[in-house]
């Protein structure tokens, strides 16, 4: 099972997922825009009538922690059969849509986000998937902050900012690989000192 977020949402990514005998769940943005438009308007149409018309399945799962409480709702139903560029996606065969309200103290917030899925019909299984992949981007958000102090980034436009979180995301990737003493926010640190260490993250052979 492969989880992605919007940014690896891909058609390629999707067929060669299917082709290694694998599974996949693919958040949905805006990279995917006929996609992403046509899956929130079939959900949200079918959701103003609680999805009478279709085999749609719903799971409410409530999390508490760190002082934060998170009630989110998954819908999964079976993609339709007109679904724009359906038959481009190897294995597709649900979409679905988790809605996350969370409260800390005072404060509020909701968050909506839509996938498509090659899994078939289970609700507390795609609940797992998203949940997980949750916590995974939850934990690497939170490194990317102490290692390249992602939240004080202030890039807007869409593509260099796309760039530069997979150079970052590479990046970490790469610091974490090495087998020393020093934290990863420390290894970023060095390798900006010693050339030899960056030569080393890189996996250049230093002469």
């Amino acid at each position: 099972m492969v989880t992605i977020d919007a940014a690896g949402c891909q058609r390629e990514i999707a067929k060669k997922i299917i082709d290694g005998e694998g599974d996949y769940v693919f958040s949905l943005k805006g990279n995917q825009g006929k996609l992403h438009d046509a899956v929130t308007a079939y959900i949200t149409e079918h959701m103003e009538n609680d999805f009478a018309n279709i085999p749609a399945r719903r799971y409410v799962e409530t999390l508490k922690g760190h002082g934060r409480v998170d009630e989110i709702t998954y819908y999964q139903m079976p993609a339709p059969k007109d679904l724009v560029s359906l038959e481009k996606w190897s294995g597709l065969r649900t979409i679905g849509v988790a809605i996350r309200q969370s409260e800390s103290g005072s404060k509020s917030s909701t968050e909506v986000r839509f996938f498509i899925a090659s899994t078939p019909m289970g609700v507390k299984k795609f609940a797992r998937y998203v949940r997980g992949h949750w916590a995974i981007e939850n934990t690497l958000h939170w490194c990317l902050d102490v290692t390249f102090r992602e939240d004080e980034n202030r890039v807007r436009e869409r593509t260099t900012a796309n760039n530069m979180a997979w150079l970052k995301r590479f990046g970490l990737s790469m610091l974490k690989q090495q087998n020393d003493k020093y934290s990863v926010a420390m290894r970023r640190r060095v390798a900006g000192w010693n050339l030899d260490y960056l030569a080393k993250v890189l996996g250049i052979p230093v002469l």
